[in-house]
């Protein structure tokens, strides 16, 4: 199954859905290397979910609870709403998913957070209980949403921070298809300096979110990426990106693919690297995506993100029928997942 064959509906909850699995098969690897791995899983490393957290299953991250509250913020923009309306709403989902963090489960109404001020408990994503597990979530992200103020790419939160905590959760932005890939970008970009100020922090997560737009209208990964390439080139603080990913595409032309050409893109901790590592396992395995998916997690480093945002790329184009049924099966939050994702899909295509 393609990107060409591939409905609207199913793009988007293939994108989530497999980002959700790539996160939840890196969860239980994340803080050990390749040796490490290799010694307790075989040579081949982590072939499925790990238990982890305590809990059993294809256990998720905060990189799938802060794409979830993504959606969720895009969702309740008013029809019609501005770029900076639109920031504003996403930032109010972010803010919270700050408060489950920091509470013990579900509230209602208004809460007073000691280091965050009141946040709005609405309703939607905040009523799941799952989504109050903490699962290692970034200090930027937590820091950067402390201030009812929003950062922006002017004035942005923590302003060296280029983690890859912005990149992980911005695939919903290139999910609506009346939205240019330009906008795409930009939107991405706005919102990930809400967290993290350094350009690169959030340059990376707006091309992340262009090669997303570009896979939706139908382009292969090659064309994304390089499509996406000529938005970094013209942007004056892209280039570190640009040299990432350009990187990535060379090393994709460079033999078999292996965790060693994976691993000499970085780690992934900080937001070009993870990108270029998801890109490579995109490129290189296009059109399998459980194998892209185990490459993505095998490595010493970040592997829940670099596993969530190659399932963001390749499940888009192949939809969630190209995931094994044990993996959706043990999906932890699969109802919430799937029902979010659709009410996206179905709001953004009318």
């Amino acid at each position: 199954m393609t990107g060409e064959s591939v409905t609207y509906q199913e793009q988007v909850l293939g994108c989530v859905v497999a980002g959700a699995i790539g996160d939840a098969l890196g969860a239980g690897v994340e803080f050990q290397s390749l040796a490490q791995i290799r010694g307790t899983h075989g040579p081949d490393g982590v072939a499925g979910p790990l238990p982890c957290y305590g809990v059993d299953g294809a256990v998720v991250t905060d990189d799938t609870q802060m794409t979830l509250f993504t959606l969720e913020g895009l969702l309740r923009a008013s029809a019609g709403a501005d770029d900076g309306e639109i920031a504003e709403s996403v930032h109010r989902a972010h803010r919270r998913w700050y408060a489950t963090q920091r509470l013990s489960g579900p509230g209602r109404g208004p809460v007073t957070l000691p280091d965050a001020g009141t946040v709005d408990l609405d309703g939607g994503l905040s009523d799941a209980v799952w989504l109050y597990a903490q699962r290692a979530p970034g200090n930027a992200c937590l820091s950067g949403l402390t201030s009812p103020r929003r950062g922006t790419p002017g004035h942005p939160a923590n302003p060296d921070s280029k983690g890859c905590g912005a990149v992980m959760r911005s695939a919903p932005f290139g999910l609506v298809p009346a939205w240019s890939p330009a906008r795409a970008f930009a939107l991405a970009a706005e919102c990930g300096a809400q967290t993290h100020g350094h350009p690169t922090g959030h340059l990376a997560a707006a091309a992340f979110a262009a090669i997303v737009r570009h896979l939706l209208s139908g382009d292969d990964v090659a064309r994304a990426v390089g499509h996406t390439l000529d938005l970094l080139e013209a942007h004056p603080q892209g280039g570190e990106t640009r040299s990432a990913i350009v990187g990535a595409v060379a090393a994709a032309s460079n033999g078999a693919p292996s965790a060693e050409r994976l691993e000499s893109l970085g780690e992934g901790w900080v937001a070009e690297e993870a990108l270029a590592m998801s890109v490579y396992c995109a490129l290189v395995h296009a059109d399998d995506l459980p194998a892209a998916l185990l490459l993505a997690v095998n490595h010493s480093g970040d592997s829940d993100s670099t596993g969530a945002i190659t399932g963001n790329l390749l499940g888009l184009r192949h939809g969630r029928a190209a995931l094994p049924d044990v993996w959706l099966n043990a999906l932890e939050g699969r109802t919430t997942i799937e029902g979010i994702s659709s009410a996206f899909a179905t709001h953004f295509s009318s």
